[in-house]
C-alpha cells in the first residue's frame, strides 16, 4: 500500500505531499532531491556486485557499514588535537567525525542534496587517521618513506577496500564508487595508483564538497573550544582574532544578559551557525551563477561550488593562522606529539626487525606482501591508548598493562 509522507521543501524543491511506494527505497530520493544531487539510481555501483536491499538505498548501506566497522569504533580513542588522556571533555577523532556528519547533513538537506551519501562520506572521512593525530601521520610517513609513504586519506581507502574483514563475500566494506571517490578527493597524492582512478570524472560531487567544507569549519571552531577548555589559550588571546571578536559581538547582541557559564559555548555555537549560514548563501549564489542543473554540470565546473564568501574565507584564514601559532605549536601539544611520534617510530622499527611479534593476521600479510606495509597497517589502526600499551609491552615487559 502506498505510504503518504509530508516531505517539506528541501532546497529549491517545492513539494507539499509526495506519494511513494514503500517497497522502493529510491522513490523518496526521486521525489525530493534537487536535480544536481547524486541520486542512488545513478550510482556506478560497487566493485563486487550485490543484490539491492529491499528498504535501504545503496548509500544508506554505505553509511551503516562504516558505522559498524572496527576502524570507526577505534576513532573514539584517537587524537584530534589533544591526546585522549588529557581530559574527558575535549574532542576525539570520533566526536569530531560525528559533528562533521551533523553539520554536513544540515547543509545537504538545505541544498536538496543526498543526505545519506553526504553522511556516509562524512563518517568515513577520518577513518585512516593513525594514533596521535597529525603527528602520528608524520611519523608513519617518515617510516614509510622508502615504501610509498603514508597519508591518512589513502589509508582510509585501504581500510574500506581491503583491511576490514566483516564480510564473507569480499574484502573491505565494498562501498559504492561515489563514497570511495569522495575519500580519494581528500588525498594530496593525486597521482598515487590507488587514488588516480577515482579522479577522472571531473570535479567532486556536491555531497563531497559539502563534507570538505563542513570538516574545515567544524575543526576551526571546535579546536578553539578545546584549546580554551584545556587552558592552552585565553579569551584575551582571542581578542586579536577578528572572527572571534565578531562572533562575541553577535552573541552579546542576541543574548544581552549572557553570563560567564554559558559564554564560551554560546560563542562557539554562534561561530558555527554563522559559517554554515554564510556557506549556504554563497553556495546557492554559486549554483545560480554557474547555472548548475545536474551532476554533469557539477562535474564540468572549473572550480568548487561549495564554500564560504570571500569575506568569511579571509576571516577564517586569520583564525587558522592563530590556531597554528598559538594552539598546534603550543608546548603542551608539541610535547604530546613528540611522545606519540617516538612511540610509533620505536614500534615500527621493532616490528620490522621481528615481524613474528605481529598479531597473526598482520604477520600473514607481512609474509604475503611486505613487512613494512603490514607493520604500518597494524600501527595505523591502533588507538592512542593501545599504541602506548604495546610500547610498554615490548620495551618494558615487567610493567603491568
Amino acid at each position: 500500500m502506498p505510504l503518504l509522507i509530508d516531505v517539506g521543501q528541501p532546497g529549491d524543491v517545492n513539494l507539499e505531499e509526495t506519494v511513494f511506494s514503500s517497497t522502493d527505497p529510491n522513490a523518496l530520493e526521486a521525489a525530493t532531491l534537487a536535480s544536481y544531487a547524486m541520486h542512488t539510481r545513478d550510482s556506478r555501483g560497487r566493485k563486487h556486485p550485490e543484490d539491492p536491499h529491499p528498504y535501504r538505498t545503496a548509500y544508506q548501506r554505505d553509511r551503516d557499514r562504516i558505522v559498524h566497522c572496527t576502524a570507526f569504533r577505534r576513532l573514539m580513542n584517537k587524537t584530534q588535537v589533544l591526546v585522549c588522556q588529557t581530559n574527558d571533555h575535549h574532542r576525539t577523532r570520533l566526536t569530531h567525525t560525528l559533528e562533521v556528519a551533523q553539520i554536513s547533513r544540515t547543509i545537504a538537506r538545505q541544498l536538496g542534496l543526498n543526505e545519506d551519501l553526504t553522511e556516509a562520506i562524512a563518517l568515513m572521512h577520518d577513518l585512516g587517521h593513525p594514533p596521535f593525530g597529525h603527528a602520528g601521520e608524520e611519523a608513519l610517513n617518515e617510516c614509510m618513506a622508502e615504501h610509498g609513504g603514508f597519508e591518512h586519506n589513502r589509508h582510509g581507502l585501504r581500510i574500506v577496500e581491503l583491511l576490514e574483514y566483516r564480510y564473507a563475500d569480499f574484502p573491505g566494506l565494498n562501498l559504492t564508487w561515489e563514497t570511495l571517490e569522495a575519500q580519494a578527493y581528500h588525498s594530496k597524492h593525486r597521482d598515487a595508483p590507488e587514488i588516480a582512478p577515482y579522479l577522472a570524472a571531473g570535479q567532486p560531487l556536491l555531497e563531497a564538497q559539502v563534507v570538505d567544507a563542513a570538516d574545515s569549519l567544524a575543526y576551526d571552531a571546535h579546536d578553539v573550544d578545546d584549546a580554551l577548555s584545556a587552558g592552552l589559550i585565553t579569551f584575551q588571546d582571542l581578542d586579536a582574532v577578528p572572527m572571534w571578536v565578531e562572533a562575541v559581538a553577535r552573541a552579546r547582541r542576541k543574548h544581552p544578559s549572557l553570563g560567564p557559564l554559558q559564554f564560551q559555548a554560546t560563542v562557539i555555537r554562534g561561530l558555527i551557525n554563522w559559517q554554515v549560514t554564510d556557506l549556504l548563501e554563497q553556495t546557492r549564489r554559486n549554483l545560480t551563477a554557474q547555472r548548475i542543473r545536474d551532476v554533469a554540470d557539477v562535474r564540468a565546473c572549473r572550480g568548487l561550488l561549495v564554500g564560504p564568501s570571500e569575506e568569511l574565507a579571509r576571516l577564517k584564514r586569520q583564525l587558522e593562522e592563530f590556531l597554528n601559532e598559538r594552539v598546534y605549536k603550543h608546548v603542551r601539544v608539541q610535547r604530546m606529539a613528540i611522545k606519540g611520534q617516538r612511540i610509533l617510530r620505536s614500534l615500527f622499527d621493532e616490528f620490522c626487525r621481528r615481524p613474528q611479534l605481529l598479531p597473526e593476521r598482520y604477520f600473514d600479510r607481512a609474509r604475503r606482501e611486505s613487512v613494512p606495509s603490514a607493520v604500518c597497517d597494524y600501527l595505523a589502526g591502533m588507538t592512542d591508548r593501545f599504541a602506548e600499551q604495546e610500547y610498554v609491552r615490548l620495551f618494558q615487559p615487567g610493567a603491568n598493562v
